[in-house]
């Protein structure tokens, strides 16, 4: 069973931040623990952890607000627990987060990620950009959007 929970503990995320930087992408980026913790925080951020049979399983950060409001910024799982699905469940409930706000779900994807590029596929996630070296020399980032209507003529999903 898969658990998603919003927090704002600074233990939690000092947590996240240690996954992430022993994840890839974030490996190959060269994003440093101190980096990772720094990504956590913000405003308009909203933090989900993620339980697979009540055990710790992964995280997602929501941004909120901005140029791209409704910005899946990070998603990550904890590596021996890939393939159950917890990933999927993350970006589900992303998605239903974001849609309450906008029509529009955005993302980047690093151009070495393609376990990753085919979970967004899957998801509907549709290449709209490519910014060209721009965390690291030598790989890109995807910008990909899903989309359920018109900005100025989307009406929020009653709850």
């Amino acid at each position: 069973m898969i658990e998603i929970k919003l927090t704002t503990d600074g233990g939690d995320m000092a947590h996240c931040a240690q996954l992430m930087n022993s994840s890839e992408p974030f490996i190959t980026l060269g994003f440093t623990y101190e980096r990772c913790l720094a990504a956590m925080k913000g405003d308009n951020k909203e933090i989900y952890l993620a339980y697979y049979d009540g055990e710790f399983a992964g995280f997602v950060v929501l941004q909120l607000a901005g140029v791209l409001r409704g910005y899946i910024q990070t998603i990550c799982v904890v590596h021996g627990l890939r393939g159950k699905g917890i990933g999927t469940a993350l970006l589900e409930f992303s998605i239903g987060r974001v849609i309450k706000m906008s029509p529009h779900v955005f993302m980047c994807v690093s151009s070495f990620n393609h376990g990753a590029q085919k979970l967004y596929a899957r998801m509907g996630f549709v290449k709209v950009g490519e910014f060209k070296d721009h965390l690291v020399n030598g790989y890109d980032e995807y910008l990909l959007r899903k989309s359920v209507g018109s900005h100025f003529e989307y009406v929020p999903p009653m709850d």
